[in-house]
């Protein structure tokens, strides 16, 4: 299985869905897409829409703690949402939620950002 990525935004939130499998063969891919986003500067935060992501390995995670790192030094937030089962278990095992938050919806974690959607 392999890996797609749809982008959104609300104001200056930048809204990714991620589908599939992220793990070290699209890693690679999903860090370049969302930095290249990122770099245009025009989002302060990021929200990660997990609902169709079906498998994640710590490649993955690395993907997501990279762009909590480069999002919070910008000054932004970053939240994550529609997490699967499989997918929350890794990442409570990693620790992850213990700086992340994590909503049931998108629009509650644009929200969370600040942004009314």
């Amino acid at each position: 299985m392999s890996l797609s990525l749809e982008v959104k935004h609300a104001r200056d939130v930048l809204i990714v869905r991620l589908a599939g499998e992220l793990d070290h063969h699209t890693a690679e891919t999903v860090r370049y897409q969302i930095e290249a986003e990122l770099k245009k500067e025009i989002y302060s935060h990021l929200v990660l829409n997990l609902a169709e992501l079906e498998f994640m390995d710590s490649s993955g995670l690395g993907v997501i703690l990279g762009r909590y790192k480069h999002v919070t030094q910008l000054g932004g937030k970053m939240t994550l949402c529609s997490i699967r089962p499989s997918v929350y278990r890794l990442m409570e095992m990693s620790g992850l939620f213990r700086i992340l938050s994590i909503y049931d919806h998108e629009q509650d974690a644009v929200q969370a950002c600040g942004v009314a959607s």
